[in-house]
């Protein structure tokens, strides 16, 4: 019978990518058959490469999407693939949701540590970045007067994991304040230093800000708190599938992202990575069979979930495969780069992210002399149907824009005309 299961699944997956190929799929390889010798650099002002990428996406007709570091679209094939695991699963869901689809975890947990650089008995799948990093957080083992360094500036749902610890378990937090953007990587390594103590029992560092799209000096910072037996998380929502990387070069104990971001999977989507030696001693949310043992998946338990979202992952990794993870780096810091420049020439207008390469990626964040952020995203909005996002947290102000491989030069060029038109205002 799990033979049977198995082969089922195979074969669903099979048919599945099966149908997915053709149309779309076929202009793509075309095109990655033609710029086969190219350098991703070249291909990515190529715009006859990302003209059949664009078409695979749902494009609203009635807003340009310049946020997609909240939440990306997903490809018309990921969407149809999840619509299929799903219409599947409703057919006898105690059994072909559980018994058939369910086993597919292993071959996504695969291929998502290929893509990771990991070993598959480090990943575990689960449904975001802050599911990720909470299980860090409150499985570690911490008494009170045990310091944790982190930043102002990480993302609210990992900072309020450690206010909790820190209320109820008396754990210190020690808070720096990033002065944003910076281009070199010993202010943060100099700041993170001089925070750790004898006291400091792990460190928190934010790959990609996300409200800047600053990159941060992951690795050096992981270094020097491996020296003083620190342990190392780190929040990549922002960087896995954006760039590539390989997770263990970061030299972090624990690595957690979105899937739902920028490999495009559907939403609730993520990943968690442990290190192999410390499965063992971090303790899992929702607890199972396996919660005091070295298993990756006791990390994965927490009853009833949607499998064929889950499933529905590897269609959006094949996506991903087939435009080529070094090609999608260039062509976002490409568009970052189109719109951002041409907005730093207007007067009044101020970018807040670097434009070098090892330092930002698609994200950029811009403010305009005497406008208020939310004025600038509602006039956006209003006039030109733009959705971006103000950002007015800590020392931080500006809007934020985030294109994706899907948005047209077109869609920019509004970008930055609207800018323009607001900056004039009296």
């Amino acid at each position: 019978m799990e033979t049977d299961r198995r082969t089922f699944f195979m074969q669903l997956s099979a048919g599945m990518t099966a149908l997915a190929h053709g149309g779309v799929w076929d202009e793509v390889a075309e095109q990655a058959a033609r710029t086969a010798d190219a350098a991703p650099q070249t291909v990515a002002s190529d715009e006859d490469f990302w003209a059949p990428i664009q078409r695979a996406y749902l494009r609203s007709p009635y807003v340009i999407n310049l946020n997609n570091g909240g939440v990306s679209p997903q490809p018309v094939v990921v969407q149809e693939a999840f619509e299929r695991f799903n219409r599947f699963a409703n057919e006898a869901p105690a059994y072909t949701m559980w018994q058939i689809l369910d086993k597919g975890r292993e071959k996504i947990r695969q291929e998502l540590a290929e893509l990771g650089g990991c070993s598959p008995e480090e990943v575990a799948v689960v449904r975001n970045t802050t599911e990720a990093l909470a299980i860090v957080a409150f499985g570690l083992e911490l008494k009170a007067g045990d310091e944790v360094v982190l930043t102002k500036q990480d993302y609210p749902n990992m900072i309020h994991d450690w206010k909790l610890r820190e209320k109820r378990d008396g754990v210190k937090l020690v808070w720096l304040d990033l002065d944003l953007p910076f281009e070199n990587p010993n202010y943060a390594v100099e700041k993170f230093a001089a925070a750790f103590s004898p006291r400091t029992k792990a460190v928190q560092i934010t790959q990609m800000i996300n409200w800047t799209g600053q990159i941060m000096p992951v690795r050096q910072i992981a270094d020097l708190a491996r020296e003083r037996g620190v342990a190392t998380i780190c929040d990549g929502a922002h960087t896995f599938a954006q760039y590539p990387f390989k997770i263990p070069d970061l030299g972090c104990d624990y690595f957690g992202t979105s899937l739902h971001k920028w490999l495009s999977a559907p939403f609730g989507t993520g990943m968690l990575y442990v290190k192999k030696e410390k499965i063992g001693g971090l303790w899992p949310l929702f607890p199972n069979q396996l919660f005091d043992t070295d298993d990756i998946r006791k990390f994965e338990w927490m009853g009833t979930r949607s499998i064929p979202t889950e499933a529905a992952i590897a269609t959006a990794l094949e996506f991903h495969r087939a435009v080529g993870a070094e090609r999608k780096a260039a062509r976002l810091r490409y568009l970052k780069n189109y719109w951002a420049k041409k907005a730093a020439q207007i007067p009044g207008v101020k970018i807040h992210t670097s434009f070098k390469d090892e330092f930002s990626g698609a994200l950029a964040l811009f403010s305009i002399e005497g406008k208020k952020p939310a004025e600038i995203e509602k006039y956006l909005m209003d006039k030109h149907r733009i959705y971006v996002v103000s950002i007015e947290w800590e020392n931080i102000s500006g809007v934020r824009v985030t294109p994706h491989i899907y948005t047209t030069l077109e869609d920019l060029d509004r970008l930055v005309k609207g800018i323009a038109e607001i900056a004039e205002k009296k």
